[in-house]
């Protein structure tokens, strides 16, 4: 197996930088454009043959070091009785939670039929991916902001009015979600991953008091539940430059990183023994060659070849990204580190 993608996670030397991208498998593909055309995306979770086809697609056409299962990380909300649809732009719940009550209502997370055909497709494309299989989970905070929202936000205003003044169900809720993702997560362990993610796409909008008080203790504990499972673990979040020293307290073997801060000052922040994501702009995907080659080199130039440093995007691939260009991405960082290994000392 090529295993530069684990080595990195444990900030092992390498010998190229690996490289995978967020939401490879799905809406910039025309083959799951496609299948889009015949089922939904719950569909496709449920039949573990067709997930496990568009997480394994990438690996030829992209030339890419993981492959990150298909599935989306609302998924598991079902599995707690909650009710949503996924429309364009994130899920819209149909009974937005913002009391004692609403909280009761969500079950406790049990394995059923959904989230077990994710667990199906998991050994399935354990059993035919040459490179490491990654499964995750949304962090507690983010499902929280869903649940209490009833969809996608950008200020927050009424997760934070919960979390403010209702610390009481805040904090049950918080509980209940992170009894998910634990448990989720050691389930995709046990079905053959190699790499978790816990994805905090939405917790930027904290101050860093803020998530050290509501945030980070739920967010410890998930990570160090899942320590003595062996395998690594990357923390994930957008916009989050205020929050770097935070997160990397909270746990984690590799923080992944968006494009608004420099890679170098931010594995300053999270420090040297962490391995460190990123963190290239999903537009630069569909700016000028010379540009998009620009940017590359430029976080390559701030990783300085240093163990631990995984390429990626600082968000999701965008749906009209051109698969050649990711293509083009994947073969300049890997011939890029295998140049600097073999200049001349």
């Amino acid at each position: 197996m090529n295993d530069r993608f684990l080595r990195a996670c444990r900030s092992e030397p390498v010998d190229t930088t690996p490289v995978w991208f967020m939401r490879q498998a799905g809406r910039s593909q025309p083959e799951y454009l496609a299948l889009r055309q015949r089922h939904t995306l719950i569909e496709i979770c449920m039949r573990p043959e067709l997930c496990a086809e568009v997480s394994l697609s990438p690996l030829h056409d992209l030339g890419v070091d993981a492959v990150v299962m298909f599935a989306d990380i609302t998924l598991p909300l079902r599995s707690m009785g909650v009710a949503f649809e996924l429309a364009d732009g994130g899920p819209r719940i149909d009974r937005p939670v913002r009391t004692a009550e609403d909280v009761a209502a969500v079950g406790r997370f049990d394995i059923d039929e959904l989230t077990g055909s994710v667990l199906e497709a998991i050994r399935l494309v354990r059993a035919a991916s040459p490179v490491p299989v990654i499964g995750f989970s949304a962090a507690p905070f983010t499902l929280a902001s869903y649940l209490i929202e009833g969809g996608p936000s950008r200020e927050y205003a009424v997760t934070k009015q919960v979390m403010f003044g209702q610390p009481q169900i805040w904090a049950a809720l918080m509980e209940r979600l992170t009894d998910m993702a634990v448990r989720y997560l050691r389930a995709q362990i046990d079905a053959g991953i190699h790499v978790v993610q816990v994805f905090d796409s939405w917790v930027g909008c904290l101050h860093p008091e803020e998530y050290r008080r509501w945030v980070a203790p739920y967010s410890r504990r998930i990570f160090d539940a899942l320590a003595a499972a062996g395998a690594p673990a990357i923390h994930f979040g957008t916009g989050t430059a205020g929050l770097l020293r935070e997160m990397a307290a909270a746990g984690g073997d590799v923080i992944g990183i968006d494009w608004r801060i420099d890679l170098d000052a931010a594995w300053a922040t999270i420090g040297p023994t962490r391995g460190i994501q990123g963190n290239l702009d999903p537009a630069a995907l569909l700016a000028p060659e010379q540009v998009l080659g620009q940017r590359v080199e430029m976080i390559l130039t701030q990783a300085a070849g240093r163990p631990g440093h995984i390429f990626n995007l600082g968000h999701g691939v965008l749906p009209q990204t051109d698969r050649i260009r990711l293509r083009m991405v994947v073969d300049r960082v890997h011939a890029a580190r295998r140049l600097r290994s073999e200049e001349p000392v």
